[in-house]
């Protein structure tokens, strides 16, 4: 997702996380006025800032506490954005472990197969009077603003959502992301790290209905706040945390699944 920032390359993408990119870099990487580029990348979501005459993602400088998270989740009638859609969308904009605001919408959709609707309940005539991909987009789009991208295997719903923004004719993301699957695999120990499961162990959210996107993002965010209350105190900002997420060792996992204990044993036995 970080290629995303056309067009600097990756060398340059990973500096404005960490020590900084100098002026001549960016001058030289970029093919317009650098004001202008700027602005457009705040518009998608992504600010940058200059300190002490480097360049830095603003993440690198928001404190956990200070920042907005937008916790988010889609439900999609396939895998492949060249010929699948979102039916579904869930936000929740979090500040300090607290709720700002909440968007949530079905989207109108003309072919769920009975494979999605069983997955997820949703079906086609659910989504008849549900306004356009186009207006969703839009609405998104306002609602999530500059906030970092909080998901559940981040990747997927990011590069969707992001896919689905160009098609409507708006620009990709660019915010800064966060997967709370990889966070919590280095703050929580689990036999699995899939949200449901996670749901069961942690009572996370008891009336979840997985699969729905408002479910699935409140679960979310009861899992990313105990990931964050999991943190030592040596993690003070947003691009700390980001790195942890990818690069922290990953908690060991318990030999044996919780929930199938007894037959574990049984199996032991025999």
């Amino acid at each position: 997702m970080l290629n995303n920032i056309y067009p600097l390359d990756s060398k340059s993408i990973h500096k404005l996380s960490s020590k900084g990119l100098s002026l001549k870099t960016l001058k030289d990487q970029i093919n317009d006025e650098l004001d202008f580029t700027l602005e457009l990348w705040r518009s998608q979501g992504l600010n940058i800032v200059k300190h002490q005459g480097n360049f830095y993602f603003a993440t690198k400088f928001i404190s956990i506490q200070e920042a907005e998270f937008c916790i988010v989740d889609i439900e999609t009638n396939g895998s492949k954005i060249d010929k699948h859609q979102i039916i579904e969308i869930a936000a929740v904009k979090i500040k300090n472990n607290k709720i700002l605001g909440t968007y949530e919408s079905l989207v109108h959709c003309k072919n769920i197969n009975k494979h999605i609707s069983d997955i997820t309940g949703i079906t086609t005539k659910d989504t008849k009077n549900a306004p356009s991909l186009k207006q969703v987009m839009y609405e998104f789009k306002h609602f999530i603003g500059d906030t970092i991208f909080v998901a559940h295997d981040v990747k997927f719903d990011y590069n969707f959502i992001s896919q689905s923004l160009q098609k409507v004719s708006l620009e990709p993301l660019l915010n800064r992301s966060l997967c709370s699957l990889f966070l919590a695999e280095r703050t929580i120990e689990s036999y699995r790290y899939a949200l449901s499961y996670l749901n069961k162990l942690l009572n996370l959210y008891p009336n979840a209905i997985h699969h729905r996107a408002m479910s699935d993002v409140m679960t979310t965010y009861e899992l990313f706040k105990l990931s964050l209350n999991n943190l030592d105190d040596s993690y003070h900002f947003v691009e700390d945390i980001i790195k942890f997420s990818k690069e922290a060792k990953r908690l060991k996992r318990p030999k044996f699944d919780p929930f199938l204990k007894n037959q574990d044993e049984e199996k032991v036995l025999l």
